[in-house]
């Protein structure tokens, strides 16, 4: 079996207090082209040393210092002499275990606050000396530890910023959030001035390395991986190709429930223009065939998964007795879905769901999972997509759901309802690209809801669907704020639909934000 050639990373480690915003954290640090890594503060010292790290940054949480069981800094990274930037909880953290004291304020502060620089700090450097910040939280440092000064304080927090000569930094405020404008700068100082990372983290050296360690743990076997249409797996896939070449096998499940042309498209692509194999299974009508009479989401969304399953153990089956055994199953899974479904095991966090490649798989899964991409964001799993050539139509794809257009035809799926909701869908998509929108947007889409409203078209009236149009804004799909798509963009998008998709004669927009709705219907 070959051996990895590895990269010597420049890391910074991110120990995860429980924070709801640790995740923009290592997304802020990564936008400096610095590896990162997220990890419970009970991590074993020799796991983090492996790291090699040259700093860390200690997350905000949702605990107080001195409540029983708080979790605490390793002693390890307090006496392992390199920078340390604690946020908020870090912050409280750092100055309570080397010497100085938390207090509860007074009253919870929670939202935007001007910031004062006392001095000109190294994470401060040049920075104006004052500017907004965003705030959250209930306790404050009372007393510096010793070595410790203030380097910046807001009207309501004396103690707002402290540093030591140690290279040791606590921030009350978050600087990963937007509120804070500086926060970006912020970050960059600390973890290239002072840790002294010199930004290698790119798409290239991703590639290099990944090839690699493919190599290494694929040995001589074969690939099989599994094709849904979307960036994730299509980038998961050409990376494992590049790796292994013609030892590589792709199944493509055409569901019946994907875009206008996408099937045709995903084919044409990897086929055509990579040269990577596609075995194509196509199961449409046994798709169509489970769904029928079904109108609940949930059921939906269940039988989908549960024929996907089925449909897919066959054809790996059947590619097993044509091309020998498979041992290795390659998935496009991302950092997000790792974080979500907290199998970092920060044991601080909310769980928020279980995705469905990182908690949803069956316990006698006969493969050894190949994920390339488990600690990339999405952006970056872009940005190496088109370093691999990949076309843009797939890289810029926006994101789409697993159950595809059966969630986005509201009630029974049936195989006329889906063709008018694609029809109407790609007129959506023709239009949004048009106006030069399609990469300012998480999602835009079509939604045929079970309604039917009244209308006149020419002389005659008619009886048809309403179709809703769905178009949000958003970095992580975690909250969504609806799109001000420019009303005339709208009006072009409803005419069309209703003069060229004679089975729709109204069209409506939703302006819900997620939360309270989701950004799907179903």
């Amino acid at each position: 079996m070959a051996t990895a050639k590895l990269i010597a990373h420049e890391t910074i480690v991110i120990l995860d207090f429980g924070s709801q915003y640790s995740r923009l954290i290592a997304r802020r640090i990564r936008e400096c082209n610095v590896y990162c890594e997220l990890l419970p503060p009970s991590t074993p010292w020799d796991r983090i040393a492996a790291l090699n790290p040259r700093g860390f940054v200690l997350s905000g949480g949702p605990a107080s210092v001195y409540e029983p069981g708080a979790p605490q800094v390793p002693d390890e990274v307090l006496h392992s002499g390199l920078p340390i930037l604690g946020i908020c909880y870090g912050m409280h953290l750092l100055a309570q275990q080397l010497g100085g004291s938390i207090i509860g304020s007074e009253q919870r502060e929670y939202g935007p606050a001007d910031l004062q620089l006392l001095e000109d700090a190294s994470i401060f450097a040049s920075l104006p000396s004052s500017g907004r910040v965003w705030m959250s939280h209930g306790d404050s440092v009372g007393e510096l530890p010793p070595g410790f000064r203030v380097i910046g304080r807001t009207d309501t927090t004396p103690i707002a910023a402290i540093a030591s000569e140690q290279g040791y930094y606590g921030v009350q405020f978050h600087p990963e959030v937007v509120h804070t404008p500086m926060g970006a700068t912020l970050l960059r100082t600390f973890v290239r001035n002072v840790c002294g990372c010199h930004g290698t983290w790119t798409p290239e050296n991703f590639i290099e390395e990944s090839v690699a360690q493919i190599r290494a743990r694929v040995g001589d076997g074969r690939v099989l991986c599994g094709l849904s249409g979307g960036v994730d797996s299509a980038v998961a896939a050409t990376l494992v190709a590049r790796a292994i070449g013609d030892r590589l096998i792709c199944v493509f499940v055409d569901n019946g429930l994907l875009r206008k042309d996408e099937g045709a498209q995903l084919l044409s692509v990897f086929e055509r223009d990579l040269r990577i194999r596609v075995e194509h299974a196509d199961a449409r009508s046994r798709f169509l065939a489970a769904l029928h009479g079904v109108e609940d989401p949930e059921a939906k969304r269940k039988i989908i998964g549960r024929t996907f399953i089925d449909v897919f153990t066959a054809e790996a089956e059947r590619v097993q007795q044509e091309f020998g055994e498979l041992r290795f199953l390659a998935q496009g899974t991302l950092y997000p879905d790792v974080i979500e479904s907290a199998s970092h095991g920060t044991g601080h966090a909310v769980k928020i769901k279980t995705h469905h490649n990182v908690g949803g798989l069956p316990d006698d899964l006969p493969f050894t999972l190949v994920e390339p991409l488990r600690y990339l964001f999405k952006d970056e799993v872009r940005k190496v997509g088109l370093a691999l050539g990949l076309p843009e139509a797939i890289v810029y794809r926006q994101p789409f759901p697993g159950p595809g257009l059966a969630v986005r035809v509201l009630g029974e799926v049936t195989e006329e309802r889906l063709r008018v909701l694609r029809e109407a869908d790609h007129i959506v998509v023709t239009e949004i690209k048009r106006a030069g929108l399609y990469r300012e947007l998480w999602q835009s889409f079509a939604v045929l809801t079970p309604l039917r409203s009244v209308g006149v078209m020419g002389d005659y009236r008619t009886y048809a669907n309403v179709l809703a149009i769905r178009a949000v804004t958003s970095d992580d799909a975690m909250t969504a704020d609806w799109a001000r798509i420019p009303y005339d963009v709208l009006a072009v998008i409803a005419n069309r639909v209703v003069n060229e998709v004679p089975e729709i004669n109204r069209v409506v927009y939703d302006i819900s934000s997620k939360p309270p709705a989701t950004i799907e219907w179903e």
